[in-house]
């Protein structure tokens, strides 16, 4: 299945999604982190079966690989074999040569994290040719304007709602001489400004920051809007709201919470060993404790507790626990044996983890489900949109790239 600019195109990717992802829900709704045996197990023992008899190595492959994985599982679940028609967009990633020409030397990237100006590097090399004035939505200290700036000939101006950020981010511009201007705008206000003839950009804006561009972008007609969305669950709303007429009118549609959507940017990738590591003691301690309190309140039901602090991790598990009961007005018990609620919680991560796989096949089908919602209310309102992948997953997982270009003459809509 291929992405074309035609008419209905997107829309019936979309369709084909929804479908897709409605008839697996089953699969990929429960979180095995919560519930200790998905429902589902029930009814595709088999599927569970060869899950269980990964190892850890195979694991750690598989998570990095959903294609293989969904061919695996294809044997019990047939309609899997369709993953990698499903996730095939169009590459428009430039050649090596053209990102490494748009990509800031490093020598003019202070305080720009080497991935971070790599990624300004190859989102706007995706964007070149750059011929009208820019404007960098959620800019932070302005490395995606600065970058964009020393392709433009235009000035670049970029909205940042944190005041300290804006004050770095001008420092820099002023100390490297760019053609840039950082305003304090917040970006959420009804009618924010947009310069008429402006293009507007946003580099892995969050959650409904990318949605008000959208929607706003479109209401003031700019000329171009290019967008790579990140974080589609940080949004005031308990329930996704599609923006597409199509999305929203369809009978049958995904309904997904807020929670839900989280499953959609659920990658680590580009995170680092360490990181990795910590995050997987974090959560068989995490999991100990969710056995520890089960049994102690005699209510089988997970009990959510606050983010923990990396730094206290050297003070050991039964710290965790005695924090983690303090934040629910728990007491633990005095004779509380650690070691055999610390061996739980490894046995059930070992247990989440494999169950976690198969829920992983669907997070890029439900981000691109997501993505072309948008893309589908951009041809709603007129425009012209180029869709498909700006960078290898390697750089980040959030490497999708909305381009759209108005058209000329009367605005359309499409019935």
């Amino acid at each position: 299945m291929s992405v074309s600019s035609a008419t209905g195109s997107l829309y019936s990717r979309w369709k084909a999604l929804n479908k897709w992802l409605v008839r697996h829900q089953i699969i990929w709704q429960p979180a095995p982190f919560i519930e200790p045996v998905p429902g589902w197990i029930h009814s595709h023992l088999d599927l569970a079966q060869l899950l269980m008899g990964l190892s850890d190595a195979e694991c750690a492959e598989l998570d990095g690989e959903p294609a293989k994985l969904a061919s695996m599982a294809a044997q019990y679940l047939p309609e899997l074999a369709l993953y990698a028609n499903l996730v095939d967009v169009p590459e428009l990633a430039p050649k090596p040569a053209d990102v490494l020409e748009a990509t800031l030397p490093e020598i003019r990237a202070r305080d720009m994290p080497g991935r971070k100006r790599e990624q300004a590097g190859a989102f706007t090399a995706a964007l070149k040719p750059l011929q009208q004035p820019i404007l960098d939505w959620c800019c932070g200290k302005g490395h995606l304007s600065r970058t964009l700036a020393a392709q433009s000939q235009s000035l670049v101006k970029g909205y940042e709602w944190n005041s300290k950020l804006v004050a770095d981010g001008n420092r820099l511009v002023a100390h490297f001489g760019d053609s840039v201007q950082i305003h304090c705008q917040d970006v959420m206000v009804p009618h924010v400004p947009l310069p008429d003839g402006t293009h507007v950009a946003a580099l892995h804006a969050c959650g409904d920051l990318h949605r008000q561009l959208l929607i706003q972008g479109a209401a003031a007609e700019v000329p171009r809007l290019s967008l790579s969305p990140c974080c589609y669950h940080k949004t005031a709303d308990g329930l996704y709201k599609p923006l597409s007429e199509r999305a929203t009118k369809h009978e049958g549609r995904l309904v997904l919470s807020r929670d839900a959507m989280r499953l959609a940017v659920r990658e680590t990738v580009t995170a680092p060993t360490g990181v990795r590591e910590q995050t997987t003691t974090l959560n068989q301690w995490r999991l100990g404790f969710d056995g520890l309190q089960r049994s102690l309140r005699g209510v089988d039901e997970y009990l959510p507790v606050p983010s923990y602090s990396p730094q206290l991790m050297h003070q050991g598990f039964a710290a965790f626990c005695h924090w983690a009961a303090s934040k629910k007005q728990l007491v633990l018990p005095a004779h509380t044996d650690f070691d055999t609620w610390l061996a739980h919680g490894v046995q059930r991560h070992k247990d989440v983890r494999r169950y976690e796989l198969i829920r992983h096949v669907f997070r890029r089908p439900m981000e691109l489900w997501l993505v072309l919602d948008y893309a589908v209310f951009l041809e709603e309102q007129g425009y012209g949109v180029r869709f498909g992948r700006f960078c290898a997953r390697s750089l980040t997982p959030r490497n999708l790239l909305l381009d759209a270009v108005k058209k000329k003459g009367a605005r359309e809509r499409l019935s």
